[in-house]
């Protein structure tokens, strides 16, 4: 196996364009493990963690565009109040040791349907920006997973960083599994309310091929939402709003069985996740807060 570790940007987008089957690299928490595993055994990988262009973000016109080195702990350190939703998935990631080393690149890079950041991207409606040494594109998160662990990345390019709007309202992200912590998830929820374009997003993992979101719950709501003038007065939600919400949801997923759970436990706990955060969001917006941590 050769081993590529480039100090620069574009001397990493040059090896990849050499050898575009070596494999990028950076906190290995996903990669390293398939490897011990006897799982993948890459002919080359690419080592990014000392490829400092890609280990901080900036904030413009206020979207968030992370580096693709930038780890899980450093996004709940430096992001919370910006980015809720991604920082409380991010919480849920592993163990301590695992945020330190797993970044948002490699989550996104290894497109695993459990991926944790996976749904509040999704939500928030982010953009990946992939590079090569043919030039730079930009991508929408929900364009960027083609199937099971595969993504719409060209052989040479490389993900040099995810661009994420600025919370404009609550956020919410849930989780189940089959333990408390340091789990992979059985089924995930993000849910993201933009109060000033007044629309809904959502994002589901581990429920289906890709991770995906409910785009029919997303439309039902925002309707809803605007044909009873609820973003102007604030008021309760309707039960029965909230249980189509849920319902809608649920039939966004295409769940299967396995040894972390079954595919009507997957449904349900996505109904149970998705009528839970909508009702910690819209009460958090009702209160005025511009989160619901």
């Amino acid at each position: 196996m050769e081993y590529h570790r480039p100090t620069s940007w574009n001397d990493a987008l040059a090896l990849k364009a050499e050898d575009p089957t070596a494999l990028p690299i950076n906190g290995g928490t996903d990669v390293m493990v398939g490897i011990n595993f006897d799982q993948i055994r890459p002919a080359a990988l690419l080592d990014l963690s000392h490829v400092s262009e890609i280990h901080g973000w900036d904030i413009d016109r206020g979207a968030v565009r992370i580096g693709a080195g930038v780890t899980f702990t450093n996004l709940i350190d430096g992001l919370g109040g910006t980015l809720p939703g991604l920082a409380m998935a991010s919480r849920t990631v592993g163990s301590p040791q695992i945020r330190n080393r797993g970044t948002i690149g490699g989550n996104l890079g290894s497109a695993s349907p459990a991926g944790d950041a996976h749904p509040p991207l999704l939500a928030s409606r982010a953009t990946v920006e992939l590079e090569s040494l043919r030039g730079t594109r930009s991508i929408p998160v929900r364009e960027f997973f083609a199937g099971v662990k595969r993504t719409t990345l060209e052989a040479d390019e490389l993900i040099r960083a995810v661009v994420v709007p600025g919370a404009r309202g609550p956020q919410q992200f849930s989780k189940v599994g089959t333990r408390n912590a340091m789990v992979i998830a059985v089924a995930s929820l993000s849910l993201a309310f933009d109060v000033e374009n007044r629309t809904v997003g959502t994002g589901i993992g581990s429920a289906a091929p890709t991770p995906v979101t409910a785009a029919e719950a997303e439309q039902f709501l925002e309707s809803e939402l605007a044909a009873g003038d609820y973003w102007d007065q604030r008021s309760e939600l309707s039960p029965l709003m909230v249980a189509r919400f849920s319902e809608l949801v649920s039939a966004a997923a295409a769940p299967i069985t396995d040894v972390r759970g079954t595919a009507g436990y997957r449904r349900h706990a996505l109904g149970v996740m998705a009528r839970r955060a909508l009702e910690w969001a819209w009460a958090s917006y009702r209160e005025g807060g511009a989160d619901a941590r």
